[in-house]
């Protein structure tokens, strides 16, 4: 299952709108508040999918019955650029497991790269609610790796969601092939080209730098 926002009628079109502007985008604290916005409501939308139970609550004046979370899910998040999308979700799971990947390009001569994982730390996600969050889709591979070292280490999630704000459908293709039909897909927007070089078009440039600032 794959959900495409920007299809929707949703106020997550308009902070999609202001992150690809490359007029607004310049303004680094609004381009991660809109990353966190986004998430947030992504959040939402996934928390009807989870399972609650009702439990008792005392109030000042009397007793009534509400539902919360039966289990909390594990939120993970691809660093650098994942840290805004992450904490939106945070905002929303806010008694959430978390789990943090580094997964960086590492390029070769012209326009090759592999994708390197140096960095995880995550709790036990056997049979557990998986929410991996990346706000670029790109070519899928540092979102298929990332996945695959969660669960070589950690367990394999009863149900994982795969979160990002702009995908290419090349993206989006591989990670359904590769993780199956386990893994429900969240997207904010899908477009149609990935250059060469493997750069999403019209996308929004880099995620991280215009979150963070440039890198050598």
């Amino acid at each position: 299952m794959v959900r495409e926002f920007q299809k929707e009628n949703s106020i997550i079109n308009t902070y999609l709108n202001e992150i690809r502007d490359d007029t607004i985008q310049k303004d680094r604290m609004r381009f991660r508040a809109n990353l966190k916005r986004i998430g947030s409501l992504m959040a939402y939308e996934i928390s009807k999918k989870l399972d609650y139970s009702e439990r008792e609550v005392i109030t000042p004046l009397g007793k009534t019955s509400g539902f919360e979370l039966k289990n909390q899910p594990v939120l993970g998040t691809v660093l650098r650029a994942g840290l805004p999308l992450h904490e939106g979700f945070l905002n929303v799971f806010d008694k959430a497991d978390n789990a943090f990947i580094s997964a960086y390009r590492k390029h070769h001569s012209g326009d090759e790269f592999e994708v390197e994982v140096e960095y995880v730390s995550c709790p036990d996600i056997q049979n557990r609610t998986l929410i991996l969050v990346d706000p670029m889709l790109a070519t899928g591979r540092s979102m298929y790796l990332s996945y695959q070292s969660l669960v070589k280490q950690f367990g394999k999630p009863a149900k994982t969601y795969i979160v990002s704000v702009i995908a290419s459908n090349e993206g989006v293709e591989y990670v359904q092939e590769k993780i199956g039909k386990n893994a429900e897909l969240y997207m904010g927007a899908i477009d149609e080209e990935l250059t060469a070089q493997a750069y999403i078009v019209p996308g929004l440039g880099d995620a991280g730098d215009l979150a963070y600032g440039e890198k050598e």
